[in-house]
Protein backbone atom coordinates (compact mmCIF):
# COMPACT_ATOMS: atom_id res chain seq x y z
CA UNK A 1 0.00 0.00 0.00
CA UNK A 2 0.91 3.50 -0.73
CA UNK A 3 2.16 6.47 1.32
CA UNK A 4 0.67 9.30 0.69
CA UNK A 5 2.91 12.59 1.08
CA UNK A 6 3.36 15.77 -1.40
CA UNK A 7 4.27 15.09 -4.71
CA UNK A 8 6.81 17.87 -4.68
CA UNK A 9 8.33 17.30 -1.08
CA UNK A 10 12.48 16.43 -2.16
CA UNK A 11 11.59 12.24 -0.40
CA UNK A 12 8.98 12.20 -3.32
CA UNK A 13 10.88 11.59 -6.15
CA UNK A 14 13.69 9.93 -4.31
CA UNK A 15 11.54 7.14 -3.41
CA UNK A 16 9.43 7.19 -6.56
CA UNK A 17 12.96 6.40 -8.26
CA UNK A 18 13.44 3.00 -5.53
CA UNK A 19 10.17 1.40 -6.87
CA UNK A 20 8.26 2.55 -3.41
CA UNK A 21 5.08 3.13 -4.05
CA UNK A 22 4.33 6.77 -2.88
CA UNK A 23 0.89 8.79 -3.88
CA UNK A 24 0.70 12.20 -4.35
CA UNK A 25 -1.89 14.26 -2.20
CA UNK A 26 -4.51 15.21 -4.81
CA UNK A 27 -4.92 11.61 -5.89
CA UNK A 28 -5.21 10.18 -2.23
CA UNK A 29 -8.29 12.51 -2.34
CA UNK A 30 -10.12 10.51 -4.87
CA UNK A 31 -9.42 6.68 -2.91
CA UNK A 32 -11.75 5.96 -0.08
CA UNK A 33 -9.28 4.20 2.19
CA UNK A 34 -8.62 4.49 5.85
CA UNK A 35 -5.19 5.58 6.16
CA UNK A 36 -2.91 5.38 9.94
CA UNK A 37 -2.22 8.80 10.44
CA UNK A 38 1.26 9.09 11.59
CA UNK A 39 3.44 12.27 12.84
CA UNK A 40 7.14 12.96 12.79
CA UNK A 41 8.32 15.41 14.61
CA UNK A 42 11.25 16.16 13.24
CA UNK A 43 14.19 17.40 15.22
CA UNK A 44 17.32 16.96 12.97
CA UNK A 45 19.20 19.19 11.34
CA UNK A 46 19.15 17.75 7.89
CA UNK A 47 15.31 17.72 7.68
CA UNK A 48 15.18 16.31 3.99
CA UNK A 49 18.03 13.04 4.26
CA UNK A 50 15.67 12.37 7.71
CA UNK A 51 12.40 13.00 6.27
CA UNK A 52 13.23 10.10 3.40
CA UNK A 53 15.41 7.50 5.60
CA UNK A 54 11.93 7.66 7.79
CA UNK A 55 9.36 7.59 4.44
CA UNK A 56 11.31 4.68 3.29
CA UNK A 57 10.63 2.33 6.53
CA UNK A 58 6.93 3.57 6.53
CA UNK A 59 6.09 3.12 2.87
CA UNK A 60 7.70 -0.20 2.96
CA UNK A 61 4.35 -1.69 4.80
CA UNK A 62 1.38 -3.00 3.49
CA UNK A 63 -0.33 0.02 4.94
CA UNK A 64 -1.73 3.39 3.54
CA UNK A 65 0.18 5.55 5.58
CA UNK A 66 -0.66 9.32 5.68
CA UNK A 67 1.61 11.67 6.95
CA UNK A 68 2.58 14.87 9.24
CA UNK A 69 5.29 16.35 8.76
CA UNK A 70 6.07 19.02 12.32
CA UNK A 71 8.76 21.40 13.31
CA UNK A 72 8.99 23.37 16.72
CA UNK A 73 7.87 26.90 16.41
CA UNK A 74 10.05 27.97 18.79
CA UNK A 75 13.01 26.89 16.79
CA UNK A 76 14.49 28.42 13.34
CA UNK A 77 16.29 25.29 11.67
CA UNK A 78 19.51 26.62 10.49
CA UNK A 79 20.21 23.68 7.91
CA UNK A 80 16.97 23.50 6.01
CA UNK A 81 15.74 25.84 3.85
CA UNK A 82 12.49 28.46 4.84
CA UNK A 83 10.81 27.54 2.03
CA UNK A 84 11.01 23.88 2.97
CA UNK A 85 10.31 24.48 6.17
CA UNK A 86 6.99 26.78 5.43
CA UNK A 87 5.60 23.97 2.45
CA UNK A 88 5.98 20.61 3.82
CA UNK A 89 5.97 21.11 7.84
CA UNK A 90 3.20 21.86 10.43
CA UNK A 91 3.43 23.71 13.42
CA UNK A 92 2.91 21.57 16.56
CA UNK A 93 -0.62 24.16 17.55
CA UNK A 94 -1.91 23.11 14.03
CA UNK A 95 -2.28 19.90 14.88
CA UNK A 96 -2.65 19.69 18.55
CA UNK A 97 -6.33 19.04 18.25
CA UNK A 98 -5.40 16.23 15.70
CA UNK A 99 -5.50 12.55 16.89
CA UNK A 100 -3.01 10.28 15.16
CA UNK A 101 -2.56 6.28 15.34
CA UNK A 102 1.38 6.92 15.55
CA UNK A 103 3.90 9.30 16.35
CA UNK A 104 7.57 9.72 15.78
CA UNK A 105 9.92 12.03 17.62
CA UNK A 106 13.69 12.59 16.04
CA UNK A 107 17.09 13.11 17.81
CA UNK A 108 18.75 16.06 17.73
CA UNK A 109 22.46 17.10 18.08
CA UNK A 110 21.94 19.05 21.38
CA UNK A 111 22.43 15.95 23.73
CA UNK A 112 25.55 17.79 25.05
CA UNK A 113 22.81 20.68 26.76
CA UNK A 114 20.69 20.36 29.50
CA UNK A 115 17.47 19.50 28.35
CA UNK A 116 15.88 22.98 30.03
CA UNK A 117 18.67 24.56 27.71
CA UNK A 118 17.29 24.05 24.44
CA UNK A 119 15.37 26.07 22.70
CA UNK A 120 12.47 24.38 22.08
CA UNK A 121 12.58 22.56 24.82
CA UNK A 122 8.89 24.04 26.63
CA UNK A 123 7.20 22.97 23.36
CA UNK A 124 8.46 19.63 22.95
CA UNK A 125 7.37 18.83 26.59
CA UNK A 126 4.10 20.06 25.24
CA UNK A 127 4.07 17.58 22.57
CA UNK A 128 5.18 14.91 25.04
CA UNK A 129 2.22 15.65 26.92
CA UNK A 130 -0.14 15.92 23.95
CA UNK A 131 0.89 12.47 23.26
CA UNK A 132 0.11 10.26 26.18
CA UNK A 133 -3.72 11.94 25.02
CA UNK A 134 -3.77 12.16 21.19
CA UNK A 135 -1.38 8.99 20.08
CA UNK A 136 -1.76 5.54 20.02
CA UNK A 137 1.51 4.40 19.96
CA UNK A 138 4.71 6.65 20.15
CA UNK A 139 8.52 6.19 18.41
CA UNK A 140 11.27 7.78 20.38
CA UNK A 141 14.68 7.94 18.67
CA UNK A 142 17.92 8.76 20.32
CA UNK A 143 17.93 12.34 21.77
CA UNK A 144 14.56 11.95 21.76
CA UNK A 145 14.40 8.84 23.62
CA UNK A 146 16.35 10.76 26.53
CA UNK A 147 14.41 13.52 26.25
CA UNK A 148 11.05 11.58 26.40
CA UNK A 149 12.36 9.45 29.52
CA UNK A 150 13.50 12.12 31.33
CA UNK A 151 10.10 13.90 30.69
CA UNK A 152 7.50 10.94 31.12
CA UNK A 153 9.85 9.37 33.96
CA UNK A 154 12.76 11.86 35.45
CA UNK A 155 15.18 9.09 33.95
CA UNK A 156 18.87 11.16 33.47
CA UNK A 157 21.04 10.88 30.80
CA UNK A 158 24.92 10.62 31.12
CA UNK A 159 27.71 12.09 29.21
CA UNK A 160 30.10 9.43 27.70
CA UNK A 161 33.73 9.55 27.44
CA UNK A 162 33.87 8.77 23.95
CA UNK A 163 30.81 9.01 21.45
CA UNK A 164 29.49 6.01 20.73
CA UNK A 165 29.38 5.66 17.33
CA UNK A 166 29.37 2.77 15.22
CA UNK A 167 26.78 -0.58 14.42
CA UNK A 168 26.39 -2.42 17.01
CA UNK A 169 24.62 -6.08 17.93
CA UNK A 170 22.05 -6.38 20.19
CA UNK A 171 19.99 -9.05 21.90
CA UNK A 172 16.34 -8.70 23.08
CA UNK A 173 15.84 -8.68 26.54
CA UNK A 174 11.58 -9.02 26.76
CA UNK A 175 10.89 -11.69 24.06
CA UNK A 176 7.45 -10.82 25.03
CA UNK A 177 7.81 -7.38 23.44
CA UNK A 178 5.38 -6.64 20.93
CA UNK A 179 7.71 -4.79 18.96
CA UNK A 180 10.20 -6.79 18.03
CA UNK A 181 7.89 -10.22 18.07
CA UNK A 182 9.47 -11.93 15.32
CA UNK A 183 12.86 -10.72 15.17
CA UNK A 184 15.68 -13.42 15.71
CA UNK A 185 18.38 -13.84 18.82
CA UNK A 186 20.35 -11.15 17.60
CA UNK A 187 20.15 -7.94 15.58
CA UNK A 188 22.44 -4.94 14.43
CA UNK A 189 21.77 -1.12 14.30
CA UNK A 190 24.01 2.02 14.59
CA UNK A 191 24.25 4.36 17.30
CA UNK A 192 25.40 8.15 17.38
CA UNK A 193 25.85 9.63 20.63
CA UNK A 194 27.52 11.09 23.18
CA UNK A 195 25.72 10.46 25.96
CA UNK A 196 23.53 7.72 27.79
CA UNK A 197 20.95 6.43 30.16
CA UNK A 198 21.37 3.26 32.26
CA UNK A 199 19.59 0.32 33.20
CA UNK A 200 20.36 0.94 36.48
CA UNK A 201 18.00 4.54 36.48
CA UNK A 202 15.51 2.46 33.98
CA UNK A 203 15.03 -0.45 36.28
CA UNK A 204 13.74 1.88 38.81
CA UNK A 205 10.62 3.06 36.90
CA UNK A 206 8.27 0.29 37.77
CA UNK A 207 6.64 1.36 34.39
CA UNK A 208 9.39 1.01 32.64
CA UNK A 209 10.61 -2.54 30.80
CA UNK A 210 14.14 -2.95 29.09
CA UNK A 211 13.60 -4.64 25.81
CA UNK A 212 16.65 -4.84 24.00
CA UNK A 213 20.76 -4.29 24.90
CA UNK A 214 23.95 -4.57 23.66
CA UNK A 215 26.97 -5.51 25.28
CA UNK A 216 28.88 -2.61 23.84
CA UNK A 217 26.24 0.20 23.34
CA UNK A 218 24.60 -0.79 26.43
CA UNK A 219 20.12 -0.19 26.72
CA UNK A 220 18.61 0.21 22.85
CA UNK A 221 15.22 0.04 23.58
CA UNK A 222 12.94 0.70 26.52
CA UNK A 223 8.96 0.35 26.48
CA UNK A 224 6.37 0.92 29.19
CA UNK A 225 4.08 -2.07 30.08
CA UNK A 226 1.20 -0.66 28.20
CA UNK A 227 3.77 -1.11 24.47
CA UNK A 228 2.57 1.76 23.89
CA UNK A 229 5.62 4.65 24.26
CA UNK A 230 8.81 3.37 22.99
CA UNK A 231 12.47 4.84 23.61
CA UNK A 232 14.92 3.79 20.78
CA UNK A 233 18.71 4.79 21.46
CA UNK A 234 19.98 3.84 17.92
CA UNK A 235 19.22 4.81 14.75
CA UNK A 236 17.54 2.22 12.49
CA UNK A 237 16.46 4.54 9.83
CA UNK A 238 20.20 5.52 9.12
CA UNK A 239 21.37 4.62 5.42
CA UNK A 240 24.07 2.74 4.73
CA UNK A 241 26.34 6.13 4.44
CA UNK A 242 25.21 7.83 6.91
CA UNK A 243 27.85 6.87 9.54
CA UNK A 244 30.26 7.47 6.64
CA UNK A 245 29.13 11.11 6.25
CA UNK A 246 29.27 11.95 10.11
CA UNK A 247 32.76 10.52 10.33
CA UNK A 248 34.18 12.11 7.03
CA UNK A 249 32.22 15.48 8.26
CA UNK A 250 33.68 15.39 11.72
CA UNK A 251 37.41 14.76 10.13
CA UNK A 252 37.08 17.80 8.03
CA UNK A 253 36.10 19.89 11.33
CA UNK A 254 39.32 18.29 13.07
CA UNK A 255 36.74 17.08 15.59
CA UNK A 256 37.81 14.22 17.09
CA UNK A 257 36.54 11.01 15.70
CA UNK A 258 37.21 7.38 16.07
CA UNK A 259 36.33 4.88 13.21
CA UNK A 260 33.10 3.64 13.19
CA UNK A 261 32.12 0.24 15.21
CA UNK A 262 32.10 -2.54 13.30
CA UNK A 263 31.00 -0.54 9.87
CA UNK A 264 33.57 0.14 7.68
CA UNK A 265 35.09 -3.23 6.45
CA UNK A 266 39.01 -3.79 8.18
CA UNK A 267 38.24 -0.86 9.58
CA UNK A 268 39.39 0.85 6.62
CA UNK A 269 36.75 4.19 5.60
CA UNK A 270 37.71 3.70 2.08
CA UNK A 271 35.63 0.86 2.19
CA UNK A 272 32.33 0.53 1.27
CA UNK A 273 30.30 0.31 4.93
CA UNK A 274 28.94 -2.82 6.16
CA UNK A 275 24.61 -2.69 5.71
CA UNK A 276 22.99 -5.20 8.12
CA UNK A 277 20.40 -2.96 9.96
CA UNK A 278 17.48 -2.47 7.14
CA UNK A 279 15.59 -5.92 7.66
CA UNK A 280 15.56 -5.04 11.24
CA UNK A 281 14.32 -1.89 10.60
CA UNK A 282 11.74 -2.63 8.21
CA UNK A 283 10.37 -5.27 10.96
CA UNK A 284 10.56 -2.75 13.72
CA UNK A 285 8.70 -0.07 12.04
CA UNK A 286 5.97 -2.69 10.71
CA UNK A 287 5.44 -3.99 14.36
CA UNK A 288 4.44 -0.59 15.28
CA UNK A 289 2.41 0.36 12.33
CA UNK A 290 0.12 -2.73 13.03
CA UNK A 291 -0.06 -1.91 16.76
CA UNK A 292 -1.45 1.31 15.97
CA UNK A 293 -3.77 -0.77 13.23
CA UNK A 294 -5.39 -2.74 15.57
CA UNK A 295 -6.24 0.44 17.00
CA UNK A 296 -8.32 1.73 14.81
Amino acid sequence: MPIKIPNDLPAFQTLENENIFVIPDDRAAHQDIRALKIAIVNLMPDKIATETQLLRLLSNTPLHVDIDLIQMSSHMSKNTSLEHMLAFYKNFDEVSDNRYDGLIITGAPVEQMEYEDVDYWDELCRVFEWSKTNVFSTIHICWGAQAGLYYHYGVPKYPLKEKMFGNFKHHIDYPESIILKGFGDVFHCPHSRHTEVRRADIEKVDDLIVVAVSNEAGVHLVSDKTQRQFFLFGHWEYDRETLAKEYFRDKEKGLPIQIPYSYFPDDDPQNKPIFNWSCSALFKLAQLLHLSENAI
